[in-house]
């Protein structure tokens, strides 16, 4: 399962430019949307990525784009739990430097993102950095 969010500015995410829950058409429903455990990931991306811009800003650090993407693996059997969860964060600017970006996700992933820390209660939770294009160690 996968989820794709982009920064819109402000603290506005977008997912497929739309927000309609629904089951997918093998469990009765159409696709319209995402499915509630897809629900979830979102709002783990949304509530990581609104920390980053966030803490970003206070460093006036120049944040250009964020993308983030979320990967998890879940249980074959019910409950199909998340069992591990993995999240890429891509950072642009010009002049945004490594360690900021890598800071920020890491605030965000230790201290203040609630939905995050709720997760990582049940499922391993790891992440990545990538800062214009490029992985940041």
């Amino acid at each position: 399962m996968q989820v794709d969010v982009r920064w819109d500015g402000g603290m506005r995410f977008s997912w497929k430019d739309r927000w309609v829950m629904d089951a997918t058409p093998e469990h009765g429903g159409a696709g319209a949307g995402p499915a509630p455990m897809e629900t979830v990931l979102l709002a783990l991306a949304g509530c990581t990525g609104m920390d980053v811009v966030a803490i970003l800003q206070r460093m006036r650090a120049p944040l250009a784009g964020l993308h983030i993407e979320v990967e998890a693996e879940r249980a074959s059997e019910h409950p199909r739990v998340f069992t591990r969860i993995h999240l890429r964060y891509h950072l642009d600017g010009e002049g945004l430097r490594p360690d900021q970006a890598v800071r920020a996700v890491s605030l965000s992933q230790q201290r203040y993102c609630s939905v995050s820390a709720m997760l990582r209660a049940s499922a391993p939770v790891s992440y990545e950095v990538l800062l214009n294009g490029c992985p940041v160690p």
